[in-house]
């Protein structure tokens, strides 16, 4: 019962969170999540949470300024990693938008996974956002891996993977996103640690340290 509780919570969030996505208003959406919601049972220190919250708005709108509509990208940080998604309309915007990721403040990392072609439809939006909530789903009720610790991205049915994980949180989570049903390609963008960090940081309340 606990767990079906704990999915029905996650997939509301999920859905909710895909509303600003599936209305369409924006050429590109920065992705990120509420902080008080992303600290509970993080990682990360509660600084660097509220870092790649703003890492993510100000490279979503560094991107509108300079690029308009004319591609869309959605950008996820996640421990000053920041993950690149969507289309372009060519490789030369698509280097564009990568080299101004990089330079935004604090950035450390950029994995640029745009591809060139049109932009996706609201109904291939739509199914990554329920892929999305399926993956996440799945993991609440596998209980091997927490959910808290990874974040999941989709994008024209490929799944991409955050988070600060061991290498076999890793590999349990790459098998279930692989199993999830829609799922064409699962990409990991982990960062790993060792199992005796991972119980450190899983021991300590509140803030963890960097």
């Amino acid at each position: 019962m606990k767990n079906h509780t704990r999915r029905a919570l996650l997939l509301g969030a999920a859905a909710a969170l895909a509303v600003p996505a599936l209305q369409g208003c924006f050429p590109l959406v920065a992705t990120g999540v509420g902080v008080g919601a992303m600290m509970y049972n993080d990682r990360r220190t509660s600084g660097a949470i509220v870092e790649d919250e703003g890492i993510e708005w100000r490279t979503a709108r560094a991107f509108r300024e300079k690029f308009g509509d004319t591609v869309h990208v959605n950008v996820t940080a996640f421990n000053r990693n920041v993950l690149l998604t969507g289309e372009v309309p060519n490789e030369q915007l698509r280097g564009d938008v990568e080299r101004w990721a990089a330079s935004v403040a604090n950035v450390r990392n950029v994995i640029n996974e745009t591809v060139v072609g049109g932009f996706s439809s609201l109904t291939s939006r739509s199914n990554d956002a329920l892929i999305t909530s399926k993956v996440k789903g799945r993991l609440v009720d596998a209980g091997n891996v927490s959910a808290n610790h990874v974040k999941v991205v989709t994008e024209a049915g490929n799944v991409f993977l955050m988070g600060l994980v061991t290498m076999r949180e890793a590999d349990l989570a790459t098998e279930i996103a692989r199993r999830t049903s829609g799922v064409h390609k699962v990409v990991r963008v982990f960062e790993y640690i060792s199992e005796e960090e991972a119980r450190r940081l899983d021991a300590l309340p509140g803030d963890k340290p960097k």
